[in-house]
């Protein structure tokens, strides 16, 4: 179940909410307030193990064509995470660093389920986005994301830029000191 958690950001070394909700229309309108998009979309496929990039874009066309008719992301790609990827421990680190991109970043998940951790003005938000949850964090926005130890998800990726994923570090430590996705 999708959930959000509003933290101050000084909220000390095991910092409380100032606001939690598992309800889709109260975390919309939360994140709508700060400049953040969230929907709730059917992820209607039921995707094989092991599907390909290829085969997931596919299972979601229709969806994927409804978002680049705006000519705003006409790149997409697909990204699955499972305990047994090679790679999972350095992708984690990579994304739980606080970061931003020069572009939005928009996700639909589709399986699974996955942290994204917004820093904005004086506050942390955690929004956990589960299958069918569709997310667009505006560029500039600081964050960072964790998909746990365990990581299993499936998130189709929209940019607007053809490089994809591309990263500027803050440099700032302060994704250490709020929970992570266990």
């Amino acid at each position: 179940m999708s959930h959000l958690q509003i933290f101050p950001v000084d909220g000390g070394p095991d910092p409380i909410p100032c606001f939690a909700s598992n309800e889709a229309s109260l975390i919309r309108s939360a994140l709508a307030e700060r400049g953040i998009g969230f929907e709730r979309w059917p992820a209607r496929a039921q995707l094989p193990e092991a599907a390909s990039p290829e085969q997931i874009l596919a299972a979601y066309a229709a969806e994927i064509a409804r978002v680049q008719a705006s000519g705003t992301y006409p790149t997409v790609d697909a990204i699955r995470m499972t305990p047994e990827h090679p790679e999972r421990e350095a992708l984690r680190q990579k994304f739980l660093a606080e970061h931003t991109h020069s572009e939005d970043e928009v996700r639909f998940f589709v399986e699974g389920r996955g942290l994204f951790c917004l820093h904005i003005g004086d506050e942390v938000l955690q929004v956990l986005c589960e299958a069918e949850d569709w997310i667009s964090v505006p560029a500039g926005t600081k964050h960072w994301f964790d998909m746990g130890s365990a990581p299993h998800f499936c998130a189709i990726r929209f940019f607007d830029n053809p490089q994809g994923w591309v990263a500027q570090f803050t440099g700032d430590p302060i994704a250490t000191g709020f929970p992570l996705l266990n």
